[in-house]
């Protein structure tokens, strides 16, 4: 199974866990096969914090996306359009089960020395 660790701020990590943010946004999608999410959660964490089931991937124009996910986006409509500003096509992970590691753990447990900037593949 295929793996992308992404890194996500503070506040959208928390949204994700406690459920209000069940589609993660990006501007570039991996390939269709990857079927879970890693989340690296950003400054002042630092930490590698869960992991999350990728339901599905969503490729559609911002507007189309907006109106399809906004019920559950866990963010602002402001937020997302400056996100996708002069952008043609929008991404978004519905995201499934949501397992909150133990114990956090760093980027090199995944073979990472930093944190990527879009996503990268991990085992």
């Amino acid at each position: 199974m295929k793996k992308i660790i992404i890194s996500i701020n503070p506040q959208h990590v928390k949204n994700i866990i406690n459920g209000t943010k069940k589609f993660e946004y990006r501007t570039k999608a991996a390939k269709s096969d990857v079927k879970k999410i890693i989340i690296y959660e950003t400054t002042p964490i630092k930490k590698v914090v869960a992991e999350a089931e990728i339901v599905e991937v969503l490729m559609m124009k911002p507007e189309e996306l907006w109106n399809e996910t906004k019920e559950q986006s866990g963010i602002t409509k402001s937020f997302f359009d400056s996100y996708f500003e002069n952008r043609e096509t929008a991404f978004a992970y519905r995201i499934g089960k949501v397992k909150v590691y133990e114990e956090p753990k760093s980027l090199k447990d995944f073979g990472l020395k930093c944190a990527p900037q879009s996503f990268a593949y991990v085992r």
